[in-house]
């Protein structure tokens, strides 16, 4: 490998791996707001009831919009650098991840100044307002939410490297939508319960019905998503060829397939 391809391997390295960590932190960090997808596309919500008891709407996590972002990312440096380079970016965003977690909890504890309380006092219509606490409550997420999140993450993260390089060696360099759609939609499936399950079970009280219906309406989400974002995947690949050119390209994904990436 001459110097310019080993230049655009690394280079390549680096923009994915910032975009995996970015999105991947920052939906952990934005999750803690609910929004309405039927309201925000301006329908009425669907009412849907499971169990006979949880009427259910498309209520999802703020962190849910750029998650695809994760998802497609992971299937891309699988392609190009194997499992070992998505098992070791996966550890490594998994432990930033709780060091966010460290520094905003730390950051809550810090007694607000006088002023910034006073020029915050109150909303532009005149309503009473503390910022401290709203601040306080929008970053601070429980420990079974931190908890069931990371653990999520990272099963989630271990299982679709597992399934997209087992379908790989049965679709050889062809069918990208096959194996990377499908280690999708199996890792989120364990993942939309996994986070449930440990955040509202474990560490809550919610019941086994209300975890399955929730986990139901975010699996059912996460899927949508997976299969119409097939086209960004093949844009991405081709972007990704072009750069590293066809010989790089073919001898990665050689090494990637056969586990001899190298990172």
């Amino acid at each position: 490998m001459n110097k310019i391809q080993n230049t655009r391997k690394t280079n390549l390295l680096i923009i994915l791996g910032s975009i995996f960590l970015t999105n991947a932190i920052l939906a952990e960090i934005i999750g803690v707001k609910i929004f309405s997808a039927e309201k925000t596309l301006g329908f009425a919500p669907v009412n849907w009831t499971f169990f006979e008891e949880y009427l259910l709407d498309f209520n999802l996590t703020a962190g849910a919009v750029i998650w695809p972002v994760v998802f497609i990312t992971t299937d891309i440096i699988n392609e190009y650098f194997g499992k070992k380079g998505v098992k070791k970016i996966s550890f490594l965003t998994a432990g930033l991840i709780a060091y966010s977690f460290i520094v905003i909890s730390v950051v809550t504890l810090l007694t607000p100044a006088d002023f910034w309380l006073d020029v915050n006092a109150t909303t532009p219509n005149g309503d009473s307002f503390n910022i401290s606490y709203a601040f306080n409550t929008i970053f601070r997420q429980g420990l079974g939410i931190i908890i069931g999140s990371l653990t999520a993450f990272l099963i989630g993260q271990l299982i679709d490297v597992y399934v997209f390089q087992k379908l790989r060696a049965i679709t050889g360099e062809n069918k990208i939508w096959l194996r990377a759609t499908g280690s999708t939609l199996v890792s989120q499936f364990i993942d939309s319960f996994v986070v449930l399950g440990i955040a509202f079970y474990v560490f809550g009280n919610w019941s086994i019905s209300q975890i399955i219906a929730v986990g139901i309406m975010n699996y059912l989400y996460k899927m949508i998503v997976a299969i119409a974002l097939t086209p960004v995947l093949y844009l991405a690949h081709d972007l990704i060829d072009r750069y590293l050119g066809k010989e790089l390209s073919a001898k990665m994904m050689e090494e990637a397939s056969e586990d001899k990436a190298f990172l």
